[in-house]
């Protein structure tokens, strides 16, 4: 009965699922691609182990594996979390027909489940791909022995999906945790509501990751200049970690940035400006849901190309590092998969949180409002958003290439290169904006009469 419901329900709210998926495949398909590397380098033949230029094919993959999963991971949690909070509707009306929590769990759980499922195969096949086509690029580099190639075992395949599915079914938990500790008629009441303040589980987790996070930047800063590579990946998951901690305190640290940048927003333009801020702020989980994927993009983005410049300039960087070529290649390529993670995440994020709108703007419309000024509303929204998530992910890659910079040039001031981190900013700016007005007109057409009644399928 409960795997039938969580079919339909699926079936019934399609949209709610595609960044899930999405993240889930991505998922799947790094795990298979790091693990067939790993793989690779198991099993190669001994006349393989030559020496190679660069850190070698355990370490590439280890290094690689460790941050690109973790941003999966990050992004699986962030979109299996608000596709449980568009359901929280279907999940009240569940729970006031007599559906216990642990069936509303059991529902969630089964959910991600037939996700992860649906995924895996499309993932093996790009990550198996991935493997090989990576793999040749860096035989050509002299990074990889000539010898050494793919096996042919479902093992890496099988460990990714054991794994994004212990990871999924964890975070259903979480998600679906408010829901079922709730009375049956307080769930419905607080469908259509948000809480004001975040809750002390949430805060303290947050406070633990960003002691962490913390704890991490010191590593990084106080690496021995000839250990580049290490400061770099502790600065690299000191930063991740603390992205994490700005995802768990989002609605208040959001709810606070929109304050402060809401104000020149209001004064210039009174009508929809007051109304695009009160938004923002009333609903802040809505706002940490979209600005988090921006902070996310920024933040990891900003922090690779600036640790790229700084070791590129850094006082006898050709020295300290013999292979600093190759070491910039691989940030390159490790930040490009950042920057898809991210981007997938920002798009898939955005388009839900807009198109899950269609009845508050539908309200709005009945009141008066018309279809050019909820566009005007959304525009300051879109800028609004873009603006909070650039600072927060700022904020995040300003710490940890400050980290990285103190151990590798004894200076706290990294070397900052303009025109990459205005191209992030632009490059966010362009994911943003559009994707949130072009949603946003979608959301807005058709009788306001018939929208105000229900949620758009």
């Amino acid at each position: 009965m409960t795997a039938a419901l969580a079919l339909g329900q699926m079936r019934r709210r399609p949209t709610a699922f595609v960044g899930l998926a999405v993240a889930l495949f991505l998922a799947i398909a790094a795990m298979t691609l790091f693990g067939s590397l790993l793989a690779a380098d198991v099993v190669a033949p001994a006349r393989a182990g030559e020496a190679v230029a660069g850190p070698g094919l355990m370490v590439i993959a280890a290094a690689f594996g460790e941050i690109v999963v973790l941003v999966a991971f990050f992004v699986v949690v962030n979109a299996l979390g608000f596709a449980v909070r568009q359901q929280h509707r279907e999940l009240a009306l569940l729970r006031t027909v007599a559906a216990t929590p642990r069936q509303a769990r059991q529902l969630v759980r089964g959910q991600v489940v037939a996700t992860t499922l649906l995924v895996s195969v499309p993932g093996w096949v790009v990550g198996t791909a991935a493997a090989d086509r990576f793999l040749v690029e860096l035989q050509r580099r002299g990074m990889a022995a000539p010898g050494v190639r793919v096996p042919e075992t479902p093992l890496p395949m099988l460990v990714a999906l054991a794994t994004a599915l212990t990871v999924g079914l964890a975070a259903s938990a979480v998600a679906a945790l408010r829901i079922s500790r709730m009375a049956p008629a307080a769930a419905l009441t607080a469908s259509s509501t948000e809480h004001g303040r975040t809750g002390v589980p949430r805060l303290l987790a947050g406070i633990g990751a960003l002691v962490g996070g913390g704890l991490l930047l010191r590593l990084a800063a106080t690496r021995p200049a000839e250990q580049l590579d290490e400061a770099g990946q502790a600065a690299l998951l000191g930063s991740l970690v603390l992205l994490m901690a700005v995802a768990l305190v989002g609605p208040f640290a959001t709810r606070v940035l929109a304050a402060v940048l809401g104000a020149p927003v209001r004064a210039l333009g009174p009508g929809v400006g007051w109304l695009a801020d009160a938004n923002l702020r009333g609903y802040a989980r809505r706002l940490s849901s979209a600005v988090v994927p921006v902070a996310l993009l920024v933040g990891l983005s900003g922090t690779m190309s600036i640790m790229t410049a700084t070791a590129e300039h850094a006082p006898g960087a050709p020295t300290t590092s013999v292979t600093l070529d190759t070491d910039v290649w691989l940030r390159q390529v490790e930040l490009a998969l950042l920057i898809c993670f991210a981007a997938v995440s920002t798009i898939n994020t955005l388009v839900a949180v807009t198109a899950d709108r269609g009845r508050e703007f539908a309200l709005l419309r009945l009141v008066g409002a018309t279809r050019s000024q909820l566009m005007r509303m959304l525009s300051a929204e879109a800028v609004l958003t873009t603006a909070v998530g650039v600072l927060l992910g700022a904020a995040v890659a300003g710490a940890a290439t400050a980290a990285f910079s103190t151990a590798v040039t004894d200076s706290a001031v990294p070397d900052v290169p303009p025109s990459a981190c205005w191209w992030i900013v632009a490059g966010a700016a362009a994911l943003t904006v559009p994707g949130i007005l072009a949603t946003g007109l979608w959301a807005v057409r058709g009788p306001a009469a018939e929208l105000a009644g229900g949620d758009r399928d």
